[in-house]
């Protein structure tokens, strides 16, 4: 079951592709997160989901936003990966024990070994402000993503 808007979103600390740890606490009263949950590295789906996101982060940006990807794929995997697609922003490896933040957050798919595809946006609070599951073949509309996180306050 995701989790709800309204909710206290649960903390993490999870390593980037660079080795980095992030913490979600880190952002508290600073910025708004937004989560995004996808399945793999290198699908053909994902990659053009972080396409987009890639091509209109300028706007996350003016948005006062940080952007995470997540998924149970290995920090090395996302090293590769955001080199190749140009990824500048942190994608967190949700790899041991394997979507156990996902987990948290109502989005790991146990049955496939996965993360689902889900975007949810936390404020600066610290509270869940929005949340859209998608189907796994689906890209994320980001201009839909933007518009709800200009609503955040």
């Amino acid at each position: 079951m995701s989790i709800a808007v309204g909710q206290k979103a649960p903390d993490f600390t999870l390593q980037d592709q660079n080795k980095k740890e992030v913490k979600l606490a880190d952002f508290a009263g600073k910025k708004r997160v937004v989560l995004v949950f996808y399945p793999l590295d290198w699908s053909p789906t994902c990659t053009t989901e972080h396409a987009c996101f890639v091509n209109d982060m300028r706007n996350f940006e003016t948005l006062d936003a940080e952007v995470l990807g997540v998924s149970v794929d290995s920090v090395w995997s996302h090293k590769a990966y955001a080199e190749k697609m140009g990824i500048k922003y942190s994608l967190l490896a949700d790899f041991h024990p394997k979507g156990a933040m996902s987990e948290k957050y109502g989005v790991y798919m146990a049955d496939k070994g996965i993360t689902g595809r889900s975007i949810i946006i936390i404020d600066k609070g610290g509270k869940v402000a929005w949340v859209k599951n998608y189907d796994i073949p689906v890209v994320p509309d980001v201009k839909e993503v933007a518009t709800a996180l200009g609503s955040v306050k």
